[in-house]
């Protein structure tokens, strides 16, 4: 086999482990083995809220992902309304009141959080709107192709024309 063969075979074996290896992995969780409960039910009803809430300090990343202070304090929180025998809907409304809206990593709909779920629909709406009326104004290629083939040459065109032919002819 040829030596560059053999490096294309290596090539590909290495593309196809890092593959492997980058989307083989667990995501890695910021909870640590101190702030887990005993109760498995409890505790993966944590992990789902964990998920919906938004770190403070990161901004774009769960609590359950953060390795921020503030987010443990918050999972600790979490853990700690669920076991005091909040509801799932009782601890999200508990952080809500305490941090608002923007603890939520998919906000609520409501009046102030309208525009964030109605603007994107707006702007395709009028990006849409304003191909269609672009499309509609403007004639069609094939429509100008065709109307100026229909259309015979003037006198004055056909005189040009021949004149231009003539001196294409001598040259």
């Amino acid at each position: 086999m040829p030596l560059s063969g053999l490096c294309l075979r290596a090539f590909v074996a290495s593309v196809f482990l890092l593959v492997g290896l980058a989307s083989g992995g667990t995501p890695a969780f910021a909870v640590q083995p101190d702030e887990i409960l005993q109760d498995t039910t409890m505790e993966q009803r944590a992990r789902a809220l964990s998920r919906e809430l938004r770190c403070m300090v990161c901004q774009n990343q769960s609590i359950d992902d953060s390795d921020a202070p503030l987010a443990r304090d918050l999972r600790i929180l979490v853990r700690e309304r669920l076991k005091a025998g909040d509801s799932d809907t009782q601890v999200i409304s508990f952080l809500t009141s305490r941090y608002g809206d923007f603890v939520l990593l998919k906000p609520r709909f409501t009046f102030q959080t309208a525009f964030l779920w109605i603007a994107p629909l707006v702007v395709l709406g009028a990006g849409v709107l304003g191909l269609w009326f672009l499309i509609r104004r403007r004639p069609s290629i094939l429509a100008t192709a065709s109307a100026a083939e229909a259309s015979p040459l003037t006198p004055e065109e056909q005189q040009r024309l021949s004149k231009m032919m003539q001196r294409d002819a001598l040259k």
